[in-house]
C-alpha cells in the first residue's frame, strides 16, 4: 500500500502553532490538497495499520515484449494441440495461454447455458472448482505476510470450537491435518446431518466439535487431500478479518487486481443466476446440500482474471522470500515420488531439477486447470462447465515452453 506524507517548512509549522481557528480553517483549505511536497511511502504488508488489510498488487515490473514471430509460431503449436484435444470443436469452456502476462492464445467455445443458448465469452465467469483453493491460500498467505496470522499457529487459537488441538494453519494449507472430508461424514447419518438442509462452513465446524467426528489419521503423519481443510481456512479468514469470506476476498484480491468477473458464490443470492454445469451428455446438474460451502470451491472466474492473479502471485511483492519458499516446498513426502503438494499448490518435482506447479479442479460438471510455469513466465488456464477430463490435458502444453519430461503416469 502507498501512503502520502505531507511535508511543511519550519515557517509553516510556526504559523500553524500561532494561528487562530479561522486561520487554521483557511490553512486547511489552502494546504488540504498537500501540494507543497509529497513523500511517497510504500508500506510492506507487515507495516500496515491493523485496520487495513493486505492487498494483492498488480505486477508492475515491465516484462519483455514478445516478438510477432514468437507469438505466431507458438500460437500455431497451441492451436494444433487445441484441435487435437477438443476435436470437432467439442470444447465447452474457456482456454488461455499467456507468456510474460501477454495473451498468446485464447478460445471461448460452447454454451454457458444450453437451454438458453448463451455463448461463453471472455467475460463469462465459470466455476473454478478446487482452483479456488489457490485463491483461498493466497488470502491466507497475505494475512500471514501481514502478521495477522502465523503459519504454525494452532487453529483452535482462532476458531475456539475447533476440536483437533494439534492442527495448525500450515497443516490446513498442505492437507496434513488428518481431518475427514465433510462430504463423507454428513451424507449418511441423519443424527449428524440431514441432507435436506443446506450445509455451511460453520455447520461443518459445529458438527466436528459436537458429534465426535474423529480424525482419519493422526495429525501431520501423512498427506491426504481434503476439502475440509479449506472450508476451515475460509472461517479463519473471516475470524481474522472480521469480514464475510466473500468480502475479504474482494478486498484482499479481487478489487486490487481488477478481477471484475470474479466472485464468491452466495448460495441464496446467486443460485438462480450463475452458470450451470452439465454432464458430458449436456444434462444439467442441479445443486445439492454441499453447494453453500466455500473456501475449497465456489469461486467463479475467467481465464483473464485468473491471469491477473497469477502474475500478481509471481511478483516480488507477493510475499516475503522466507514465506514464499514455504509455499513451493513439498510436504507430501511419505513415499518417494514426483508428485507433491505445497501450501495451496500442487507440484511435480523431477529428479532432473524441473518443477511444475499447478492445481486442478472438479465440482459437479465443472473442471478446471491452472498452470504456472514460473521459470518461463507462462500461464495456462482451462475451464469447462460441461464435464470432461480433456481440461487436464493442457499440462502437455508445458513442453512447448520448457523441458518438462512428462510421462504417462504424470498425466
Amino acid at each position: 500500500m502507498i501512503i502520502y506524507i505531507c511535508v511543511y517548512s519550519k515557517t509553516e509549522m510556526n504559523f500553524i502553532k500561532k494561528a487562530n481557528i479561522l486561520q487554521i480553517l483557511f490553512l486547511t483549505l489552502a494546504l488540504g490538497s498537500c501540494t507543497k511536497e509529497k513523500k511517497e511511502v510504500e508500506l510492506k504488508d507487515a507495516e500496515l495499520p491493523k485496520h487495513i488489510l493486505p492487498r494483492m498488487k498488480p505486477l508492475t515490473n515491465e516484462e519483455p515484449k514478445l516478438s510477432a514471430e514468437y507469438i505466431r509460431t507458438t500460437k500455431e503449436k497451441i492451436d494444433s494441440f487445441y484441435k487435437k484435444n477438443w476435436p470437432g470443436n467439442s470444447a465447452n469452456g474457456s482456454f488461455l495461454v499467456a507468456k510474460n502476462g501477454q495473451i498468446i492464445y485464447e478460445k471461448y467455445a460452447g454454451y454457458s447455458n444450453f437451454s438458453k443458448k448463451d455463448s461463453i465469452t471472455s467475460s463469462t465467469p465459470l466455476h473454478i472448482a478446487s482452483v479456488s483453493k489457490v485463491v483461498t491460500a493466497t488470502a491466507v498467505l497475505k494475512l500471514i505476510n501481514a502478521n495477522r496470522l502465523k503459519l504454525d499457529q494452532k487453529v483452535n487459537s482462532i476458531l475456539k470450537e475447533f476440536p483437533y488441538p494439534d492442527v495448525t494453519i500450515r497443516m490446513l494449507l498442505n492437507h496434513r491435518s488428518g481431518m475427514r472430508n465433510y462430504a463423507y461424514f454428513t451424507d449418511r447419518d441423519k443424527n449428524i446431518w440431514d441432507r435436506h438442509n443446506i450445509l455451511t462452513n460453520q455447520d461443518i465446524l459445529t458438527i466436528m466439535a459436537t458429534k465426535n467426528i474423529g480424525l482419519e489419521s493422526k495429525t501431520n503423519t501423512r498427506f491426504a487431500y481434503c476439502n475440509t481443510n479449506y472450508a476451515m481456512l475460509a472461517l479463519v479468514i473471516e475470524k481474522v478479518t472480521k469480514l464475510p469470506y466473500k468480502e475479504a476476498m474482494n478486498q484482499i484480491i479481487f478489487k486490487p487486481l481488477g478481477m471484475k468477473n470474479t466472485f464468491v458464490f452466495d448460495y441464496e443470492k446467486d443460485k438462480a443466476k450463475i452458470v450451470p454445469s452439465y454432464k458430458a451428455n449436456r444434462v444439467e446438474i442441479g445443486k445439492d446440500y454441499l453447494d453453500a460451502v466455500y473456501g475449497d470451491k465456489n469461486i467463479y472466474s475467467t481465464p483473464r482474471d485468473l491471469l491477473k492473479l497469477d502474475r500478481s502471485r509471481n511478483g516480488r511483492e507477493f510475499l516475503e522470500p522466507a514465506l514464499l519458499a514455504q509455499v513451493y516446498k513439498g510436504y507430501s513426502n511419505e513415499r518417494e515420488g514426483k508428485k507433491n503438494y505445497g501450501l495451496g499448490i500442487r507440484m511435480i518435482n523431477w529428479k532432473t531439477g524441473q518443477n511444475f506447479y499447478f492445481h486442478n479442479g472438479w465440482w459437479h460438471g465443472n473442471t478446471s486447470a491452472y498452470i504456472t510455469l514460473q521459470k518461463e513466465n507462462v500461464t495456462i488456464i482451462a475451464l469447462s462447465n460441461k464435464f470432461t477430463k480433456q481440461t487436464y490435458n493442457v499440462r502437455k502444453l508445458s513442453k512447448i515452453f520448457g523441458d518438462y519430461p512428462f510421462e504417462t503416469d504424470d498425466e
